[in-house]
């Protein structure tokens, strides 16, 4: 496996006392999300989906002649996004709290829509990506990164087994139908690129574990269990941890797409 990316435009420490965050999981992850951008100095980016920002800092740092939005339906991430911006002195970015389907995006205001694993979660995905496309240019373009399928993705069959319930993240993992959404929201000629890349759990197992028990799907999992049965689900995440760990981490296979798509 690959070591970690230390040549991030963003300054945001990727770990704080062993601590990890979600940029922190998919920092190989975005190299490629960055070069598939393709920001350039002049545009307007809107980034749905932006959680604590660093993808709209990203973008904003590219346009630097032009600008970049952030928009999120979790308010404490828009929090700390526009915390995180002022601390660094990102002047061309706002941040605004709001759901892709409903928020009044201002018709054509902007060259380009970006999303890293943010377009999964839409309740209504066709109002969303309809509303994302009124707010592009003609020739704007949309580009975004979604998880493969379930069984292709190592952090999630290895770390929740049998208990994941949720398939929500791999909404858009099929290109068929992907694409046919895309379509129906007035999107065209959309293309698929293949991302191979781990993602990171932190530099020890107790880290990988504090943040593995973080997660909604984890948690559900087991409050669901007797303390008997708990205590087992714990032991075996520590086993498969451990059998994570290395090159400095610990790391989990996984695969997405980079979706590509332009105006008709």
């Amino acid at each position: 496996m690959q070591s970690p990316d230390t040549t991030s435009p963003d300054p945001h420490p990727k770990s704080v006392g062993g601590a990890v965050d979600y940029d922190a999981e998919l920092q190989l992850h975005d190299r490629v999300f960055r070069s598939a951008c393709a920001i350039a100095a002049h545009e307007r980016v809107l980034d749905i989906g932006c959680g604590a920002g660093q993808t709209t800092r990203d973008a904003a740092r590219a346009a630097a002649s032009g600008s970049a939005m952030g928009l999120d339906i979790m308010a404490p991430a828009i929090e700390k996004a526009r915390a995180f911006a002022a601390a660094q002195g990102v002047r061309n970015v706002r941040f605004e709290h709001g759901d892709a389907a409903t928020y009044p995006l201002p018709s054509q205001a902007f060259d380009v829509a970006i999303s890293r694993c943010g377009t999964m979660f839409f309740a209504d995905p066709l109002a969303a990506f309809r509303n994302i496309r009124s707010a592009l240019t003609e020739d704007g373009r949309l580009v975004m990164m979604v998880w493969q399928a379930r069984e292709a993705n190592e952090w999630s069959t290895a770390v929740h087994g049998a208990h994941a319930k949720s398939t929500a993240a791999f909404s858009l993992a099929d290109p068929a139908v992907t694409e046919r959404l895309l379509a129906e929201a007035g999107f065209a000629q959309a293309t698929f690129q293949n991302v191979h890349e781990p993602v990171y759990y932190g530099d020890s197992i107790e880290a990988a574990l504090e943040w593995i028990e973080q997660f909604q799907a984890t948690k559900a999992a087991l409050q669901s269990l007797d303390v008997a049965a708990a205590a087992r689900e714990r032991a075996r995440l520590r086993e498969v941890v451990a059998q994570h760990y290395g090159n400095g981490g610990v790391w989990f296979g996984s695969r997405a797409w980079i979706v590509s798509a332009g105006g008709r």
